[in-house]
């Protein structure tokens, strides 16, 4: 080789050599490490203050990752996330919440202070992604009172419910959250609130089965949202759509696809309402499983917001009954409108317009079920104060299996909370209809299992249903020899 040769040679490595230099210097200024601000990983110091300026360092300087470094643990109380930012938690690393009850002193929903607090919260954001392969963790049951047999006491308060919410974003645009753990919540786990473009995937969501308020993921007034691809157990709702009246600037909730999710829940394991007093529409929700739950789908609307043009279809149901704790009665799929009760709780000036003490219900309408397969303890139920306040409900290939398979008494519905007989007593059909409009049943199936209580009955049970189809409806009664398939009591 010749010298001027092993010269340009040199010079190659010595070139190849800066610029990798100046790409790791470069990906080192936008990676903002938590323990370099003073963050330390032993479970027991809060590291709010530390997690805080790392997460202010990283927008200060136009963006970049908020990294919590794995093989550690860091507990931290209340924080709040920037624009621009990738809070990315690594692999074997987890953030778990202050046990503390006194430093969560920001309320979830504004002036409205006895609803919870805010953990990781954030307002007016946007371009934020939290991901990572480890886990944040609510310290949910550090919240909780003495553990009863399916759920957890609620502490008594004051003004401010301390239970802290694990994720508030207020009015965030382009919000990514994916490829994470999230366990453990004392209260509502992802609320985004008058958010625009975002996306949820690969979510793992672990609440304990027996707190009450252990929402997964809630929606309030936002728009354009997809959720994918996560498992959910929670005891609350997993999954939520709602217009909370103390955001009523940011407007109606729509434009939402939920696909390829698994879920349990105690309550319901996908719910529309029952806060609800704007509109709720173009929703499509595909390819689910929902096992051990309670109530399947629910559309519960309590307020005068309207639901319109949702889409269900491609599901399978499985639920069973839970104490009354729990809202539901182990109905498959539940579409409901009904004026709130008149309230006497400590939410209940929340409830209703301003000035109001008496709300009112809103229509649900354009409503599609779509190749549902359901196993329960109880039927289908549909529900409204009049006919015309649930109409145009659709059920195509809807197959309903019911069998008892808990010793909890059954023959009820759950129309909680409303201003009519909350748990109704009926007869279990796997199609019960209360006041509804412009109703088609198609193509779909009732079979009933071994164990038949009494109060096991018809295949469809309609109550002044006005326009009725039903096509190739397949099916007996529970007691064929006693009843007949199908009941009806005032229909036009």
């Amino acid at each position: 080789m010749t010298l001027k040769s092993t010269r340009y040679t040199l010079l190659l490595l010595l070139t190849s050599t800066l610029f990798t230099t100046l790409a790791n210097a470069r990906q080192k200024q936008n990676h903002f490490i938590i323990t370099n601000y003073g963050a330390i990983g032993d479970g027991k110091t809060d590291n709010a203050v530390a997690i805080q300026k790392a997460i202010d360092a990283c927008t200060k300087a136009g963006g970049g990752k908020v990294i919590i470094p794995a093989g550690n643990t860091f507990m931290s109380g209340p924080f709040n996330l920037k624009s621009n930012i990738q809070l990315e938690v690594e692999v074997n690393a987890k953030l778990i919440a202050n046990s503390n009850e006194k430093v969560y002193q920001k309320s979830a929903f504004r002036d409205n202070k006895g609803e919870g607090t805010i953990w990781i919260g954030g307002e007016n954001l946007s371009n934020v992604t939290i991901c990572g392969g480890g886990t944040i963790d609510g310290n949910g049951i550090s919240f909780m009172g003495a553990e009863l047999d399916d759920s957890y006491e609620l502490k008594p308060f004051n003004i401010i419910d301390p239970r802290p919410h694990l994720l508030t974003i207020v009015g965030g645009k382009n919000i990514r959250i994916r490829d994470l753990t999230i366990r453990n919540s004392a209260y509502w786990t992802v609320h985004l609130v008058g958010c625009d473009d975002v996306a949820i995937d690969n979510l793992t969501l672990l609440n304990s089965l027996k707190v009450r308020n252990s929402d997964g993921i809630d929606l309030d007034h936002s728009k354009n949202v997809r959720i994918s691809n996560c498992y959910i157990e929670s005891g609350d709702d997993c999954i939520c759509l709602k217009n909370r009246r103390e955001y009523e600037e940011f407007g109606p909730c729509e434009n939402i696809t939920v696909s390829n999710c698994t879920m349990t829940s105690r309550s319901c394991a996908i719910k529309i309402g029952s806060e609800n007093m704007d509109r709720i529409s173009y929703v499509l929700i595909n390819n689910c499983i929902i096992k051990k739950s309670n109530r399947g789908i629910g559309i519960q609307n309590r307020d005068e917001g309207t639901v319109s043009d949702v889409i269900f279809s491609n599901i399978i149901i499985d639920s069973h009954l839970f104490s009354d704790t729990w809202w539901g009665k182990a109905e498959p799929i539940y579409v409901t409108s009904y004026r709130r009760a008149k309230g006497n709780n400590k939410d209940a000036g929340w409830r209703f317009p301003k000035g109001q003490t008496e709300g009112k219900a809103g229509a649900v309408t354009n409503i599609y079920f779509s190749n549902i397969k359901c196993t329960s303890e109880n039927g289908i139920y549909v529900g409204a104060e009049s006919a015309d306040k649930v109409s145009g409900i659709i059920f195509d290939q809807v197959d309903v299996f019911i069998n008892k398979s808990t010793a909890l008494p059954g023959g009820v519905y759950d129309r909680r909370p409303s201003n009519v007989e909350g748990l109704l007593k009926g007869r279990t059909s796997a199609f019960y209809l209360d006041k509804a409009s412009h109703i088609i049943i198609r193509n779909s199936s009732v079979r009933w299992g071994d164990n038949r209580p009494d109060y096991f009955a018809h295949v469809l049970e309609s109550h002044e249903v006005t326009d009725l189809k039903i096509t190739n409806l397949e099916g007996q009664s529970a007691f064929p020899q006693q009843q007949e398939a199908i009941k009806a009591y005032s229909t036009n």
